[in-house]
């Protein structure tokens, strides 16, 4: 087997990435200090649209590529695979320059010993839109790379030489890629060639079957919970039931002795478990003994009560022409949305091994850079002594942003002089979670005497979403004075509004909240689509027309304006009730990517039950347009879950439910018996698709109930 992996002379010839992102952070940065405020705006505003540039660590094609002695491309993806369906819509960008089929070309996860590493994350419905450009840079060059020594083996010159599934011809001659890069040590690497049209693609803009289906259909042990080492152990953590809990001191001597235990290890920040099975490890964590200090009994009523608008500190996000005029009639309304669970299927988990002065760690986790450094740290060992295995994920919703379970386990590890695997149970799942963050919403409006709006103003509150989080450095939040998480849909999209304020309210809340996906968007959209709705109502105007009338002809607006014809258009949008059945209404802009749904309803019983949601995207170059029409469903149905089930309680500091089924979450028979997905393309370049469907869902179900009974619903979840 060849591997295309090798260093050569000229490696560093050609940098296939400009990090102007992180560049243009670093100015406005400093730029903040100077100018405050109007500049923090212009910078929230930016970070609030767009999709985010690549910024991995490794730009060399031979790390990224893999030639096998049978003809086969393996590309070693720094993006990881949660069922997205990340790896086949990179697997089309790959194959279209490297001149292969879609059955020569397979797709793994980088581990970080192959030095392509992404030094973000996967998340932000950034994996597809912002390899865009690099991957396809990348296999170009791969392609031109393999050309040039099969070139020397052909005997002819480059220019002589086509290149089509895998195989090179040149005066009737033909070699496979396999045999052209056979015994290739020192890479010649040129520069980057002209990237093709998009019309000369075969595979881009293709419904491509997905490529992990088989062995996801098959049960294959891809997933964080399948791995397995020789000799392994299994490792548990001691966790508070309470919120805010500090550990005081434990008992351990009941857990000394139990059958299977191998070590019980105390360290200041845990204390944990090893043992020969995962029930013996989990039998002797619960009789070990903690005394926890716990400074007060927190409520949701009293957590309610502190995230209020005027609460904490504001940030002004949002400035165009004057405030709301209190002279004039003001229409004013509340919303709120409650903590959320992310409730991903499969629970934490990791196995380490830390053998002498090498760690290995098998890990479900969005942040595989940032999971190797924090290890790392804790172990005492450079960063690459620590080699992150990153596996499948079943479910992420950011979930494993956070992973401070490989640290336990790599501790653990150590001490024990074998590999320990170690999750979290159900239980844990829920009680320790990073949930999304309870909101509370305060919008005013006043109108002029067309029934146009004149002067909007949203103040919102949340808990924190970017703040405290690992992804992000401490001083982000100094510098920018709101939480850029929080943020997403917040601002006002009806640019032709003449006065608009948007301030967002940061309050300190005595649990973790942190990345759920869509960030903001949900609840945010939820205040501002309702209260659209509300506002079409009072100027006697219908919600489509009304919303198209406060947008501008620019290109963001354009795009806007398209999604809200379209799906208007295709679900025949109308305000009568039918048959039972009322029509809502709502629209969304995020990261760029402009979306637009049509839901229709019923009510039996006093339950809301969702019939048929249309949307339109335009999330610009659908590389797989089956896979984006798929992630759009998917958002919508966790979109119907979260805004119609999905609630988390605390009673003395308690969070519960703790399970699947206390905890409701939407079921097979709630589903829309349809989803009718229309794409468009504003741009010629694939923008973010996963979280953006999330944001009007719980505005539309609330507009359409709000036609079917005349009641706003104004909190999540919604009950009529």
């Amino acid at each position: 087997m060849s591997k295309t992996n090798k260093k050569g002379k000229k490696v560093s010839r050609r940098k296939f990435l400009v990090r102007g992102g992180l560049g243009t952070l670093g100015v406005l940065a400093v730029g903040t200090y100077l100018f405050r405020n109007p500049i923090r705006r212009n910078i929230l505003a930016y970070a609030n649209s767009m999709d985010m540039a690549y910024m991995g660590s490794g730009m060399e094609p031979m790390i990224w590529f893999e030639v096998t002695s049978d003809n086969q491309i393996i590309l070693h993806s720094p993006k990881v695979e949660m069922g997205q369906g990340t790896f086949t819509g990179l697997a089309q960008m790959a194959a279209d320059e490297l001149d292969v089929s879609m059955n020569q070309i397979q797709i793994v996860h980088a581990q970080t010993d192959t030095g392509n590493i992404d030094t973000f994350s996967t998340g932000g419905s950034t994996s597809v839109a912002g390899l865009w450009q690099p991957l396809r840079e990348l296999a170009a060059t791969m392609r031109e790379m393999i050309k040039v020594e099969g070139a020397k083996k052909l005997g002819v010159s480059v220019n002589e030489i086509s290149s089509e599934n895998a195989q090179l011809t040149a005066a009737g001659n033909s070699i496979t890629y396999a045999d052209a890069v056979k015994d290739v040590t020192e890479w010649e690497v040129p520069n980057t060639p002209p990237l093709r049209d998009l019309k000369e693609y075969k595979f881009i803009g293709k419904p491509i079957a997905r490529i992990d289906l088989e062995a996801k259909v098959f049960g294959d042990p891809i997933f964080g919970l399948d791995a397995e080492m020789p000799d392994m152990l299994y490792g548990a953590v001691v966790r508070p039931d309470k919120i805010g809990a500090t550990f005081v001191s434990s008992d351990t001597s009941a857990a000394e002795s139990m059958p299977g235990v191998v070590q019980i290890i105390q360290e200041e920040d845990f204390v944990g478990v090893v043992a020969r099975s995962y029930s013996e490890a989990e039998n002797a964590k619960q009789a070990i003994k903690v005394d926890w200090s716990v400074e007060r009994d927190w409520s949701s009523e009293e957590i309610q009560a502190i995230l209020q608008v005027g609460e904490g500190n504001a940030s002004l996000i949002q400035k165009e022409g004057s405030d709301i005029d209190d002279s004039s009639e003001v229409i004013e309304m509340e919303f709120s949305s409650p903590i959320g669970a992310h409730a991903q299927i499969e629970p934490n988990g990791v196995l380490a091994y830390v053998n002498g002065d090498k760690a290995t760690i098998h890990i479900s986790t969005q942040v595989v850079n940032l999971t190797r450094k924090e290890v790392a740290k804790r172990l005492g060992f450079d960063e690459v002594q620590v080699n992150i295995v990153p596996t499948y994920l079943g479910g992420g919703f950011g979930r494993r942003l956070h992973t401070p379970h490989a640290v336990q386990a790599a501790v653990m590890s150590r001490i024990v002089g074998k590999p320990v695997k170690y999750c979290f149970s159900r239980k844990e799942e829920f009680q320790h979670d990073m949930f999304r963050p309870p909101t509370h919403h305060v919008l005013k409006a006043n109108l002029d005497e067309s029934g146009m709006i004149k002067a909007i103003r949203h103040d919102f509150s949340s808990g924190d979403v970017a703040i405290d989080s690992p992804l992000l450095p401490g001083f982000v939040h100094s510098i920018l004075g709101a939480d850029v998480g929080a943020i997403r849909g917040g601002f006002c999209q009806y640019s032709a509004i003449p006065n608009i304020r948007t301030v967002s309210w940061h309050v300190e809340l005595p649990f973790a909240t942190s990345w759920w996906r869509s960030l903001g968007l949900l609840a945010n959209t939820f205040a501002w689509e309702s209260f659209m709705d509300e506002l079409a109502v009072k100027s006697g105007k219908d919600p489509v027309s009304f919303r198209l009338a406060h947008i501008q002809d620019d290109e963001a607006g354009t795009r806007l304006k398209a999604v809200i014809q379209a799906a208007a258009v295709k679900a025949n949008y109308t305000d009568e009730i039918v048959d039972g059945r009322a029509m809502g209404f709502a629209a969304s802009t995020d990261a760029g990517t402009p979306c637009a749904q049509v839901a229709e309803v019923s009510l039996k019983n006093g339950k809301i039950k969702v019939h048929k949601v249309t949307c339109a995207m335009d999330p610009g170059v659908a590389v797989n347009p089956d896979q984006v029409k798929a992630q759009c469903e998917g958002s919508i149905i966790m979109g119907i879950s979260a805004s119609l089930f999905e609630k988390m309680e605390i009673r003395n500091s308690e969070l519960s439910p703790t399970i699947y089924g206390p905890y409701q979450m939407a079921l097979m028979k709630h589903a829309p018996k349809e989803i009718d997905v229309v794409l468009l393309q504003g741009i010629d370049k694939p923008g973010p698709v996963g979280e953006p469907p999330l944001g009007p869902i719980g505005a539309a179900i609330a507009n359409a109930v709000y036609r079917l009974t005349g009641e706003r619903l104004t909190a999540m979840p919604l009950q009529a």
